[in-house]
């Protein structure tokens, strides 16, 4: 396994690894003692004195459920916290249970903590069982086929030849470029990838290392599983620092910086934030319009050429400790140019699949205005897509993509809807709409 030696108390991961071991899936396993949890007792009591300071009082149950840790656990530490006049009883809570509070004394405590780490939430995981989690959940260790790209694209239109190129592209996990046109699905189909792999993964809440708290769950690229909340069978098996997830589709576009491929640290708050690559660890990261990004295709050349041959990447803390963490997404590149264009032969070895995703066929072109009236309950009448495709494609020499009919038949809703008309397509319409949709830099 990919374990960094420099890492404290390998111990700590022994939980894990037995539950990996054990079951060919991984799950982590609920620790029964604080130090079954990896973490120094001194975090925990901050974190539980920082959120009574933000609630002001609550059960010994709530707290610890706030906090992600076992009831049972956090019992005798409720006991020494009273015992040094830190908080508090304030009356009984059911199920054999108090309500605390802070004294004046835990109140000064936790204003000092606050300053020295003003996080506030779930209590982190230690660095070592976030990488054990990795490899155990690899992408890598999958190997979809056909009938789960079928599912996976079931809804879209995609051209049959595509899958022969596809399937074994994502079946390697290697990495790929899509490359072609714009307008034609490549971000769609990039998206839709991550779901031929299936199976849901789990994600700790934030990481601790080096005294570094990095948070990692992030509801913008990670969907929470369904089954997972509010469930007590899943609250008494699992640890609850985990977060049951469906595996990540990590997109950026133009907007990517070198900063964000490194774990950011807010020196206010000294708190750090993971790099988005650790985020998309175990699924996708779609690098959309590669080469249209604010940094130069050879530095991000620079930056992954290692990662992406090793599987292993190198971060830096704001402690200015290098940690090792694992490299384990399938990375698609999506651009609207030749990538021999943007990179040179040894990145592009790297990424061994290159596909290019070319226009629709007239009849690809046909069924997808089918799918998209279906969708916009308005009857789909082919000789009105035939006009459409004559008069402002051929005759105007004008080339098909694939979001052509979905963008016209929202343009069409619009229209209707604005002047209190049923929602239909007409030629009439079509004239009105092209006129609006089409200039130079779409033609």
């Amino acid at each position: 396994m990919m374990l960094d030696t420099s890492l404290p108390n390998p111990t700590l991961g022994s939980n894990l690894l037995a539950t990996i071991m054990a079951d060919e899936s991984y799950h982590p396993s609920e620790p029964v003692s604080l130090k079954e949890t990896g973490l120094p007792v001194s975090l925990i009591e901050s974190l539980l004195i920082k959120r009574l300071a933000v609630v002001g009082m609550t059960s010994g149950r709530q707290l610890a459920n706030d906090l992600c840790l076992p009831f049972n656990a956090l019992e005798p530490l409720y006991q020494q916290l009273r015992a040094r006049q830190m908080i508090v009883h304030q009356g009984s809570a059911p199920l054999n249970d108090y309500n605390y509070s802070l004294t004046d004394t835990g109140r000064d405590r936790a204003a000092i903590a606050r300053q020295a780490c003003s996080y506030v939430g779930p209590a982190p995981v230690p660095l070592m069982d976030y990488v054990l989690s990795a490899e155990a959940q690899t992408i890598r260790a999958e190997s979809p086929k056909r009938e789960q790209l079928r599912k996976a694209f079931g809804d879209i239109s995609i051209n049959e030849s595509l899958f022969e190129d596809l399937g074994p592209a994502v079946n390697s996990g290697a990495g790929l470029f899509l490359f072609g046109e714009p307008g034609n699905g490549k971000s769609t189909l990039a998206q839709r990838i991550t779901q031929c792999f299936g199976h849901e993964i789990w994600v700790p809440h934030a990481i601790f290392e080096d005294g570094q708290l990095i948070k990692f769950f992030d509801a913008a690229y990670h969907i929470q599983s369904q089954d997972d909340a509010n469930s007590l069978i899943h609250e008494a098996a699992f640890d609850k620092r985990w977060v049951k997830i469906k595996r990540p589709t990590v997109v950026v576009g133009g907007e990517l910086t070198m900063d964000s491929l490194e774990i950011r640290h807010d020196p206010n708050s000294n708190v750090s934030e993971a790099s988005l690559q650790m985020k998309s660890n175990c699924g996708c990261l779609l690098v959309d319009d590669f080469g249209r990004q604010r940094i130069e295709p050879t530095e991000l050349l620079n930056r992954w050429i290692v990662p992406l041959e090793s599987r292993i990447d190198f971060q830096t803390l704001a402690s200015g400790k290098k940690i090792q963490v694992p490299f384990e997404q399938l990375i698609i590149f999506s651009t609207n140019l030749e990538p021999s264009d943007l990179v040179d032969e040894a990145f592009l070895r790297r990424i061994p699949y290159k596909i290019e995703i070319t226009d629709p066929s007239p009849a690809e072109f046909k069924y997808l205005f089918e799918i998209y009236c279906k969708r916009m309950e308005c009857e789909y009448r082919s000789d009105v897509v035939e006009y459409l495709i004559e008069t402002h494609y051929i005759q105007a020499g004008r080339r098909m993509r694939r979001c052509h009919p979905r963008d016209l038949l929202k343009q069409i809703g619009n229209y209707c809807v604005y002047n209190e008309l049923p929602m239909e397509i007409r030629n009439d319409y079509f004239d009105r709409v092209t006129r609006n949709y089409f200039t130079d830099v779409l033609g």
